[in-house]
C-alpha cells in the first residue's frame, strides 16, 4: 500500500469526490495494482480523512468498475481480463481514428504547433526515461488531437475512456516507446498536410499496434499482462 504522506488531500465539498479521485489516480498509475486488497483504514490514514468518505468512494469506484467488493473479504482493485481490455481498445480505435480524420480537416496552425510541441516533449521525456511524464504527455497529445477535430461530443467521449485506456496501457508501455512517438509525429504530419485519409491510416496503425502489444502480453488464462514499473506511452 503506498504510504506517501504528500498524497493527503484538501477537504473540499463533497469530500468523497476528492477521495474518489485520489484513489482512482492511484489505481490508474498502478500504485494500487490490479487485484490488490484495499483496506479502508489504510486509505483513510494515507489521505488524511475518516473512513466514511473512503467507504463511499469505494462504493462509487465499484459502480464505475474500478474495484470489486467481495462479501466477507473486502475491496480489491479490479483485475481486468484481456477481453475487457480488447473491447475498450476497439472502441478507443473508433474514436481516435475519427478524431484524426476530423483534425486533418479542421486543425488550425495553432493546433498543429501544439501537437508538434507535445511530440517534442514526449520524445525528450522518453530520452530521459521520465516515465510518468511520458504518460502525461501522451494523454495530452491524444486529447489535443480530439480538440483539433472540432467536435465537442467526440472530445467528451474520448475523455470518458482516457483514464481506463491509460490504466490498461501502463503494463506494455515500455514496448511502445520509440515507435509510438514516431507514429505520433507521422500523424501530426498528416494533420498538418490536411490529409484525412493518411491521418486515419496512421491513427489506425497506432492504436492497433498498442492494442496488439497489450494482447500479445496477456497471460494465458486471459487476464491482463503483468505490470512493470514503467509509465510510458500509448
Amino acid at each position: 500500500m503506498p504510504s506517501e504522506r504528500s498524497r493527503q488531500i484538501a477537504r473540499p465539498v463533497p469530500l468523497r469526490q476528492s477521495v474518489y479521485e485520489a484513489i482512482l489516480e492511484m489505481i490508474i498509475s498502478r500504485q494500487l495494482r490490479p487485484g490488490q486488497h484495499l483496506v479502508e483504514n489504510d486509505l483513510a490514514l494515507m489521505l488524511g480523512v475518516s473512513r466514511q468518505p473512503v467507504r463511499e468512494a469505494l462504493q462509487w469506484l465499484k459502480n464505475d468498475g474500478w474495484i470489486d467488493l467481495r462479501p466477507a473479504h473486502g475491496a480489491f482493485v479490479h483485475q481486468p481480463t484481456a477481453e475487457e481490455a480488447d473491447q475498450l481498445l476497439a472502441v478507443r480505435e473508433l474514436l481516435e481514428t475519427e478524431s484524426a480524420r476530423l483534425a486533418a480537416l479542421h486543425a488550425t496552425e495553432s493546433d498543429v504547433a501544439e501537437l508538434r510541441a507535445l511530440c517534442e516533449r514526449g520524445v525528450a521525456a522518453l530520452r530521459r526515461q521520465e516515465l510518468a511524464e511520458l504518460v502525461s504527455v501522451n494523454a495530452e497529445f491524444h486529447a489535443a488531437v480530439s480538440r483539433a477535430a472540432g467536435n465537442e461530443v467526440l472530445v467528451e467521449l474520448a475523455g470518458q475512456v482516457d483514464r481506463r485506456v491509460r490504466w490498461y496501457y501502463n503494463p506494455v508501455a515500455r514496448t511502445r516507446g520509440d515507435q509510438s512517438w514516431e507514429e505520433h509525429a507521422a500523424l501530426v504530419d498528416a494533420i498538418a498536410a490536411g490529409d484525412p485519409d493518411r491521418a486515419v491510416d496512421v491513427m489506425r496503425t497506432h492504436t492497433t499496434n498498442t492494442r496488439r502489444s497489450y494482447l500479445a502480453q496477456a497471460d494465458g488464462d486471459g487476464t491482463e499482462p503483468a505490470a512493470d514499473d514503467s509509465h510510458g506511452v500509448s
